[in-house]
């Protein structure tokens, strides 16, 4: 079972970056799709972007296409998201999923093995 250590959150101001970390140990992610949802106070878990273990083919839910980056290296087993020109709205915890062999349905959070222990990000002014 792979286990996931989130990192790389913090609190910025509207229009800044940040890039998160997803560490993978125990397993090999090259056979995962890998996930991002955020959870923000009082909203239900949204998905923000997954990336294919076959082809790394990329998804992004709407609210963050454009200025979100999914991608992986398989090599250091870790998942990144570059964040670019964040909002107020981004703010949420931050959690990393994978999914083994998973093609398709990656918005679905239950179709996902294992999830890391989210990590913090606040923009604001």
């Amino acid at each position: 079972q792979v286990q996931l250590v989130e990192s790389g959150g913090g609190l910025v101001l509207p229009g800044d970056s940040l890039r998160l970390s997803c560490a993978a140990s125990g397993s090999t992610i090259r056979w995962y799709a890998m996930g991002w949802f955020r959870l923000a106070p009082g909203k239900e878990r949204e998905f923000a972007t997954a990336i294919a273990w076959n082809n790394s083919s990329t998804y992004y839910a709407d609210s963050v296409k454009g200025r979100f980056t999914i991608s992986r290296d398989n090599a250091k087993n870790t998942v990144y998201l570059q964040m670019n020109g964040l909002k107020p709205e981004d703010t949420a915890v931050y959690y990393c999923a994978a999914a083994e062999y998973l093609i398709g349905n990656y918005d679905r959070p239950d179709e996902y093995d294992a999830w890391g222990q989210g990590t913090q990000v606040t923009v604001s002014s």
